[in-house]
């Protein structure tokens, strides 16, 4: 009997040797293209957060825009972005505090911002109005009542969360 010997011949050798060295290349090419595609998968999710926005004592029962900063991510990009509240004590002493974003079409709505109108919210856009609790006025244009902040008073001071759309037309 003979022993059948495996030989390699030079191309094939060559042909295995090309192709082990290209996928490699290609490995090593493709891998951090994948990675910067999967980043904000991988990354571990924030929770926003409350923040601190004013001092209790500050807060009349007349609503009183506020700025705040929160940091935000879009994607891979970290900013930090500036959001505005409409604060004010209700009639129970409770905190209230509202987005001042139009439910129309997203302009910027103004507490007193129409002489007719005194003690409501006013889009100077297209004449929507919002009662002082943040319902929107039958007959205006808004569809629906102004967002509400995640509020939480914790020694002294209100802390907003995200804003929460509320049901009604």
């Amino acid at each position: 009997m003979e022993e059948e010997k495996s030989t390699v011949s030079r191309r094939q050798f060559l042909t295995y040797t090309l192709m082990g060295v290209g996928g490699f290349m290609a490995a090593g090419v493709t891998t951090p293209m994948i990675r910067a595609a999967l980043d904000p998968l991988l990354k571990s999710k924030q929770n926003g957060g409350m923040v601190a926005v004013v001092q209790a004592k500050e807060i009349t029962t007349e609503p009183q825009k506020k700025d705040f900063k929160i940091k935000q991510v879009d994607g891979w990009y970290e900013s930090e972005a500036t959001q505005s509240a409409w604060i004010y004590q209700d009639e129970n002493d409770e905190y209230v505090a509202l987005s001042p974003i139009c439910k129309h079409l997203g302009c910027t709505v103004n507490w007193n911002g129409d002489s007719q109108n005194p003690n409501k919210f006013y889009c100077p856009c297209h004449g929507g109005m919002y009662t002082k609790d943040g319902i929107n006025v039958k007959g205006t244009p808004p569809l629906a009542p102004l967002d509400q902040y995640e509020l939480e008073v914790k020694d002294g001071t209100i802390y907003l969360g995200a804003a929460k759309a509320r049901g009604g037309a």
